[in-house]
């Protein structure tokens, strides 16, 4: 068996695990493997709950929901909603970034990024401005200003949003992340997920941390009795909340330094390594 390299003592007795998919648990062709498909399935089958913690939108969770097992839920879009994916991705809690304060930040990074252009995630769906990179998977997005996407009125008809995306052409992912931060980190809560320059925007304390947090306390769990893995700067949140956390072998430099651990690749199922471990070593404890 492949060993996690570079971690602290494995806990023996996690009661969930939370992880997130892109970078993480899928490989990069978005596929689950079938080592992996087996240990989420039998960490299920001891007791410990599995939830996946994306970035993604309830949409695009397909991917992953045949593979969800008891509870069925799954937390979206950096923390700003909680889905039941064995309902069709229905919303079951929206942490919405309220529309005037969205229109603050887009006016603050226009300021201070010249160049920026925006998409909005709705609700119902996403929307983006005419030199904003297209959705090839949204082929219905209305194409607007972004003063224009966040009115009260159409596209959305008032439906809550559930983060804003900002792109920029010329800075560094980083560069970006740290200049938005230091301009609007006031207004909301700023992370990034993508190699391009593109930050994912959602209201003020929200992340993947403080709602998994939440979903935790609704079951009586503590952050010592949770395993998490990330790759990205919108993982470290997470990373850092809980009681063991890996790194994947791909991670971000941030991510490294933030997790208590390091695991391999997520080409080499490096979230199914650290899972095996653990029922391994949980089997051995209660001969």
């Amino acid at each position: 068996m492949t060993s996690a390299i570079d971690s602290r003592p494995l806990p023996t007795s996690p009661r969930l695990i939370a992880t997130d998919l892109d970078g993480t648990l899928l490989r990069d062709d978005k596929s689950v493997s079938d080592r992996t498909i087996a240990a989420l399935a039998a960490a299920e089958e001891a007791g410990i709950e599995v939830f996946f913690v994306t970035g993604r939108p309830a949409r695009w969770m397909d991917v992953v929901s045949d593979h969800v097992h008891g509870h069925g839920l799954a937390i979206c879009a950096n923390g700003a909603a909680v889905v039941d994916l064995h309902a069709g991705g229905k919303l079951l809690e929206v942490r919405d970034l309220p529309r005037a304060r969205a229109l603050d930040v887009v006016r603050t990074l226009r300021d201070a990024a010249p160049g920026t252009s925006f998409a909005v995630e709705l609700a119902t769906g996403i929307h983006y401005e005419p030199h904003y990179p297209p959705f090839h998977l949204d082929p219905g997005a209305t194409v607007a200003t972004a003063e224009k996407l966040l009115s009260e009125e159409r596209p959305g008809e008032g439906a809550p949003v559930i983060k804003l995306l900002a792109q920029h052409p010329e800075l560094t992912p980083d560069g970006f992340l740290t200049l938005a931060r230091t301009a609007a980190g006031q207004l909301a809560s700023f992370t990034r997920s993508s190699p391009t320059a593109l930050l994912e925007i959602s209201g003020l304390g929200v992340s993947k941390a403080s709602t998994l947090a939440l979903c935790c306390a609704q079951r009586g769990i503590s952050a010592d009795e949770v395993v998490a893995f990330g790759d990205m700067p919108n993982d470290v949140e997470m990373l850092t909340w809980a009681g063991t956390s890996y790194a994947m072998g791909n991670a971000h430099p941030d991510v490294i330094a933030a997790a208590s651990g390091r695991t391999i690749a997520n080409n080499e199922d490096g979230v199914a390594v650290v899972i095996e471990e653990i029922l391994a070593r949980r089997q051995k404890q209660q001969r």
